[in-house]
């Protein structure tokens, strides 16, 4: 599977439950955070600034999810990603 043009396929990093002062926060309580962490699976030949293996945050309203070898995937464009994780 390759991503094309400015598109990237990425796979989300599901998170456990964390504690914030004291109080125990999971995916559900954590509906008012915007941006999802995923780890770069392809990039199309147009990213620039983004390397497969990359840990990246994007929108979470961003690209759509494709199902590959029973695995689910998000296709985003280069755009949607606001930050990478260094």
């Amino acid at each position: 599977m390759k991503a094309v043009n400015h598109y990237i396929i990425v796979k989300d990093i599901k998170t456990g439950p964390k504690k914030v002062a004291g109080l125990i926060v999971t995916d559900e309580t954590d509906a008012d955070n915007r941006y999802i962490k995923a780890d770069v699976i392809s990039i199309g030949n147009l990213v620039e600034g983004i390397q497969e293996k990359d840990i990246v945050y994007y929108d979470k309203h961003a690209g759509h999810s494709v199902e590959y070898e029973n695995t689910l995937y998000r296709v985003i464009r280069s755009g949607d990603v606001v930050l990478i994780d260094t």
